[in-house]
């Protein structure tokens, strides 16, 4: 059987290696998410993009190389002509705003590529529910499924 399939978008990848917060909130997001990765992650087929690579390259050089140690054996998905047309969408019809470019391509890469899964922290742009529903619309047009864009909360069992 065929395990669900997840997109690990920056901001998780970065809860999960970064020192802890000083804000009580992201400390208790980070803690959950080093959960999901001990204890969940083998129950998934993970994967990732060159965006995600070249965020986590940025900024401190130490934390850089824990970031990418984390996904050292993860898959790359590839950038297509139809990934960026996807994105392109997501920017003009409203689904994300134009600032968020890396954002909209995220969500494209892992649509295009039929994740079940967007695994995130940005909930800003990217696990919000009121502009999922856009970014379903915009998805669904173009013939694509748009994945689950969640945070690590949504992907842990049930107790």
């Amino acid at each position: 059987m065929n395990k669900p399939r997840v997109y690990l978008e920056t901001s998780f990848i970065s809860y999960l290696t970064g020192p802890l917060s000083q804000n009580i909130i992201v400390v208790a997001n980070q803690y959950v998410t080093k959960e999901w990765w001990e204890n969940r992650r083998h129950a998934f087929d993970l994967f990732i993009s060159q965006s995600v690579i070249a965020e986590i390259r940025q900024g401190n050089p130490t934390e850089s190389a824990k970031r990418l140690a984390m996904v050292k054996d993860t898959t790359v998905l590839v950038s297509t002509q139809e990934v960026i047309e996807l994105a392109f969408a997501f920017l003009t019809d409203q689904g994300v705003p134009s600032k968020a470019n890396e954002d909209a391509h995220h969500i494209a890469v892992a649509t295009v590529h039929q994740m079940n899964y967007l695994l995130t922290w940005n909930c800003k742009h990217i696990a919000n529910p009121q502009s999922q529903r856009q970014l379903r619309q915009i998805s669904l047009k173009r013939g694509y499924e748009l994945p689950i864009l969640c945070t690590p909360y949504e992907l842990l069992p049930e107790n």
